[in-house]
């Protein structure tokens, strides 16, 4: 009798075809497995999060620092406003930069213990090692330098003077250019890594680049741009021709890579419209938009492409999205306001992993609002203690036009105002908005007899003006 035949797991990794992830530090297809790690950094509760992507489920945070006020005293330690994330190509350490302290912790991923501090120049927003592991490239975005640390050491090794306010620097897949997009200036540099040198330029969008990406292809690089709602994509090598510019939606924040068997795509989040928009490289065509949650921000493919994380700013939690069918799988819920969000295969090659981690406790405790009249603002109080971070999500109102976040006693916003952020429009007419307080017992039913509504309104907190939008529930 002739025996079946069988298809041995090797032969299907050898039939099956092999994509490079993540650039800058790519390699072939890993599966997911319980040695993955997905990592956020929370900005509002000072901490890393950490998930297990087998079972997409929370394991811990890290604690880098306090919740406020105690981060307000002159005598604080701790980090401040956890934001940037990048990891090395060897995956055992991570990189997560703290933009209030000015700082760059590198955290040992098997452990979840931190390796060493280092602090750097005014405001840094991102931090990658090069793909040799060499160097660490952070980017100073409250001045006009990249900060080039030892991959060893983490000591300051040399700056490279780039466009007043880098976002952000990705690298080439071989390493051998890195795309500097910048935050303050309408300028996009190309520096080759042997000379250190600017090696060519890409005219921006606009001013206001948070974000870049490096197809795993070497074809070419995305970027975004928040004030306008839009993207732009150039071709990665010389002279980087601009190839396309795609409106996206207001506050288009992060964008993001995933190859898989389908082909090759760019995943844009899009925080007015609380989804993450998918477009195909090869010809720029838009092929999904995904709800997600509340202002989604960060992204990071796994390490086969098959799934993309995304961090949602207002909803404390990661969405898990399936690339192949472009939907939501799982949503986990971790630390507050995440920003970067970075995936890394193998970060635990032994054992389970859960050395140093805490429970999420306080962190994940919320309270989300919606605003509606000209346009529709999403609010989420992030609890502290006694006080909350109000951040407001603003968007449908004039472009570049001055107003007010306020507190009125009437449900329909009429009467007297109480002022408690003003803010300026970018020119999609949307807006981030924060302010700090013990607002949840005021905007909420919590105590009746004091209860107020949050209102947009035009104008100054000197000379206000109509009612734009007021608080639904």
């Amino acid at each position: 009798m002739k025996k079946p035949h069988l298809i041995t797991a090797a032969a299907i990794a050898v039939s099956s075809p092999v994509f490079a992830q993540q650039v800058p530090n790519g390699a072939a297809d890993i599966p997911v497995s319980s040695k993955d790690r997905v990592y956020t950094s929370d900005q509002f509760s000072n901490t890393v999060s950490v998930i297990n992507p087998a079972t997409n489920s929370l394991l811990g945070v890290i604690k880098l620092g306090d919740l406020t006020p105690a981060n307000l005293s002159p005598l604080y330690k701790g980090e401040l406003l956890v934001h940037g994330m990048g990891f090395s190509p060897d995956r055992k350490t991570l990189a997560v930069v703290s933009i209030g302290s000015n700082s760059v912790t590198f955290i040992d991923t098997a452990t979840n213990s931190i390796k060493h501090k280092t602090y750097v120049g005014r405001s840094p927003h991102e931090a990658f090692f090069r793909p040799d592991g060499r160097e660490v490239w952070v980017s100073i975005r409250g001045e006009n330098y990249l900060s080039v640390l030892d991959g060893r050491t983490f000591k300051e090794t040399g700056r490279i003077i780039v466009p007043n306010g880098p976002g952000m620097t990705i690298f080439s897949p071989n390493g051998r250019y890195a795309y500097v997009c910048s935050s303050f200036s309408p300028e996009t540099v190309v520096i080759d890594t042997r000379t250190k040198k600017v090696a060519g330029s890409v005219k921006q969008a606009s001013p206001f680049c948070p974000d870049i990406a490096a197809s795993p292809d070497g074809k070419q690089v995305w970027l975004t741009f928040k004030d306008v709602g839009k993207v732009m994509v150039f071709d990665a090598r010389p002279p980087f021709a601009i190839l396309k510019t795609i409106d996206t939606g207001a506050i288009t924040n992060h964008v993001n890579i995933a190859r898989n068997p389908n082909g090759q795509f760019a995943y844009v989040t899009v925080g007015t419209e609380n989804v993450v928009k998918v477009f195909r490289t090869s010809d720029f065509e838009q092929v999904a938009s995904i709800p997600v949650g509340a202002l989604p921000h960060g992204l990071w493919p796994s390490g086969d492409g098959t799934r993309m994380y995304v961090g949602l700013e207002n909803a404390d939690a990661v969405a898990a999205i399936d690339t192949l069918s472009n939907r939501v799988i799982a949503t986990i819920p971790i630390g507050q306001g995440p920003q970067g969000v970075a995936y890394v295969p193998g970060a635990v090659p032994n054992g389970e992993g859960m050395a140093n981690l805490m429970p999420l406790a306080d962190a994940g405790k919320k309270v989300q609002l919606i605003l509606e009249g000209t346009g529709s603002s999403q609010v989420t109080l992030f609890d502290q203690g006694q006080v909350q971070i109000l951040q407001a999500a603003v968007a449908g109102l004039a472009p570049k036009t001055a107003y007010v976040l306020g507190l009125a006693s009437d449900p329909q916003g009429k009467g007297k105002i109480e002022p408690l952020a003003k803010f300026m429009t970018s020119p999609s007419g949307s807006a981030v908005v924060n302010t700090l307080g013990p607002l949840r017992q005021i905007v909420t039913a919590e105590v009746k007899s004091v209860r107020r509504y949050l209102v947009v309104a035009a104008g100054t907190p000197e000379s206000l003006g109509p009612v734009m939008q007021v608080q639904q529930r």
